[in-house]
């Protein structure tokens, strides 16, 4: 068996919003309600590890409780106490599920950080989060070895592969302490973790989130993985647990509702082995990103790793029909995209089995979350009109505020709405469809246009692997649309394929839309979540623009 849904059951959207209501208990922590509460002795498999040499490990709740209980232990003889910040710079796997619900139970604050960061980013967020401990492993001791002069709250360093100068061994330590460890009893509100957000311009702002916040985050998971969760659910994802849509898209709820999580590292994304991966652990229930099924689109002839997927969920980029209609033949479902930010997540989202999945879309307000397009003085924009998407507070997904950042918490909101800085527009029975980062909006001869439009086309066309499409400076248009592209194996870049490509999109959108520009490239600047750094990419084309000419117009 596993837990009851929090959303209702119903056989509409609108019968979904209209049953449904929050219940939010006064106290609650996280370790409790994704571990103890089944660590029953039954044997109930939380995590199936499948490790880089291939050996398959299925970690239990009983085991799991037993090994963060002790790690708690571990923690609290060393100084962590309530509040305290202890970063997990580990990879998926049973060490950090353990070290996140250890942090959790003991009332501290987990900051999860990615392995591949530079040592820049690394000091960054430990210097800024006050980090007091680090759990991490032999790869994160050589990235930290040369930071610890710079880190004096930085007292604690444990690694999982062992004992090493300056380093205790998680395990060791672990192994020695009992295996009670009371949980703390925080309340709702209290602060579970800090993520650090990817923001476009300044530094990284610290996204502080409370226990709260997962159950913030269920109707979110539930809705986009068809009614999330049904008895024998699997969940993976490629995804890191560093990053929200790891964290707290699959890990968190898939334990809350006592389903087992898929851990498996993927040093670097690859897309045979994903399918690969998926049928032989017979998953179930997936996130992935849409750079990850770009990749996906390319291995021949899927359905012959013999799946067995009942939902996948996407969010973080636009889809489009492209993808959505292969999605449909290589796994005979429709991907559900999902929408939100690390200050407020998974508050939209398509549910295949309950409405009609419109391409463009990223779907209709989950229940319990207020959103909506509003215009410059924060009223709600006409259908068609657009404007700023938001969503108003309170709700429980929504952040604390950011770490030790007033100014920047008070900026985020305008009233009760918190302003996700994405531009959108609504249809008539209240679909969102997502325009651009505000700052990614192209202004070219007076319009404005959002590249996904433009990127859901260039996909179309039989060359094309990966797009992105940014404005570039234009004396005369403002700017002018240009297309980063990444070629099909076997294709040929010159200039007939560009002018063909260029053609390819105005035929199919409009001359205004289509891009002056073409520029291969062998990869496009990604996220560590596979997001187009739109940022990195316009600076990259703006330098190039100047040996650039005007393709045929």
């Amino acid at each position: 068996m596993t837990a009851a849904a929090i959303l209702p059951a119903a056989r509409t959207y609108e019968e979904l919003v209209a049953r449904f209501r929050w219940s939010v208990p006064s106290m609650f922590n996280i370790a409790v309600a994704c571990c103890d509460r089944w660590a029953d002795g039954s044997g109930r498999i939380a995590l199936v590890h499948e490790s880089a040499g291939g050996d398959v490990e299925r970690i239990t709740f009983d085991a799991l409780r037993v090994a963060s209980a002790r790690l708690g232990n571990v923690l609290r003889a060393r100084g962590i106490g309530v509040g305290d910040r202890v970063a997990v710079l580990l990879p998926q796997g049973p060490e950090a599920a353990t070290a996140h619900l250890a942090i959790y139970r003991i009332g501290a604050i987990a900051v999860p950080l990615f392995q591949l960061f530079g040592p820049d980013a690394l000091e960054y967020r430990l210097r800024d989060s006050g980090a007091a401990a680090i759990l991490t492993d032999d790869t994160g001791l050589t990235a930290l070895a040369h930071l610890r002069e710079s880190l004096p709250d930085l007292r604690t360093l444990l690694n999982a592969d062992g004992a090493r100068p300056g380093a205790l061994s998680l395990w060791q330590e672990a192994e020695r302490a009992s295996d009670t460890c009371e949980p703390h009893n925080t309340s709702a509100d209290d602060p579970a973790m800090i993520i650090y957000t990817s923001g476009t311009t300044g530094s990284p702002k610290g996204a502080l989130l409370p226990h709260r916040t997962l159950i913030g985050h269920l109707p979110g998971v539930e809705m986009p993985q068809e009614m999330f969760p049904h008895p024998g659910d699997l969940f993976w994802t490629p995804a890191d647990w560093a990053w929200i849509g790891g964290l707290l898209d699959v890990l968190l709820p898939s334990l809350f509702h006592g389903v087992p999580v898929l851990a498996h590292r993927m040093a670097k994304f690859d897309p045979e082995r994903a399918f690969d991966l998926m049928a032989r652990h017979q998953v179930r229930n997936a996130f992935m990103p849409p750079t990850a099924l770009r990749m996906m689109r390319q291995v021949p002839d899927p359905r012959r790793f013999g799946h067995r997927l009942r939902s996948i969920g996407s969010g973080g980029e636009t889809l489009g029909a492209e993808t959505l209609d292969w999605g449909r033949h290589a796994f005979g479902l429709t991907i559900n995209e999902f929408y939100g930010q690390t200050e407020c997540n998974l508050v939209v989202a398509n549910c295949a089995g309950l409405m009609p999945v419109k391409p463009g879309f990223m779907g209709r307000p989950v229940p319990g979350h207020d959103v909506a397009v509003i215009d410059a003085a924060g009223v709600a924009c006409a259908p068609g009109e657009e404007g700023r998407i938001a969503v108003r507070r309170p709700d429980p997904a929504m952040f604390l505020g950011y770490w030790n950042n007033p100014e920047a918490t008070a900026a985020k909101f305008e009233g009760d709405w918190l302003v996700t800085g994405d531009t959108g527009v609504t249809d008539d029975e209240g679909y969102i469809r997502f325009v651009a980062r505000a700052d990614d909006v192209i202004t070219s001869a007076g319009y404005r246009i959002g590249p996904g439009e433009v990127e859901d086309c260039l996909l179309r066309h039989p060359a094309v692997s990966l797009a992105a499409v940014v404005g570039v400076p234009d004396a005369l248009r403002t700017e002018h649309v240009t297309a980063a592209i990444v070629l099909r194996d076997g294709m040929v870049a010159d200039d007939v394929l560009a002018t063909e490509i260029q053609g390819f999109v105005r035929t199919r959108l409009a001359a205004h839309l289509y891009p002056r520009r073409v520029v291969f490239l062998e990869s496009l600047p990604l996220t560590a979540t596979g997001k187009v750094m739109r940022g990195a990419l316009r600076r990259e084309l703006a330098e190039k623009a100047t040996s650039l000419a005007d393709t045929p117009t």
